[in-house]
């Protein structure tokens, strides 16, 4: 958030890996992020969630986790499709084990 405006920092590539994601979230800055899971449940059925991350880690300034977590609401009725909302202070909390199991 830059001047009370939400910006794109970063645009994933479609065939990057659950773990790029997670490795492109600076450790201490928060930020909000939109992710398509694709996954294959248990009964082999392939599956898409999209999910909204809001990341605000334990060493990023109080400051900015108020400005991130007063406008999250608002910025996530903007966007369309979202499925699954997932808040996060560390990486151990948006696991790949955890983040699938939110989508099922």
């Amino acid at each position: 958030i830059e001047e009370q405006q939400v910006i794109v920092d970063k645009v994933g590539s479609p065939d990057a890996s659950y773990e790029d994601f997670t490795n492109s979230l600076p450790s201490n800055e928060c930020r909000y992020a939109v992710y398509d899971l694709d996954f294959i449940t248990d009964e082999n059925c392939q599956k898409s969630k999209i999910f909204f991350i809001a990341w605000a880690p334990d060493t990023s300034k109080v400051r900015a986790k108020m400005v991130y977590a007063s406008s999250k609401d608002r910025f996530k009725r903007e966007l369309d499709g979202i499925q699954v909302e997932l808040q996060a202070t560390d990486p151990s909390e948006m696991s790949f084990d955890i983040v699938k199991s939110r989508a099922i």
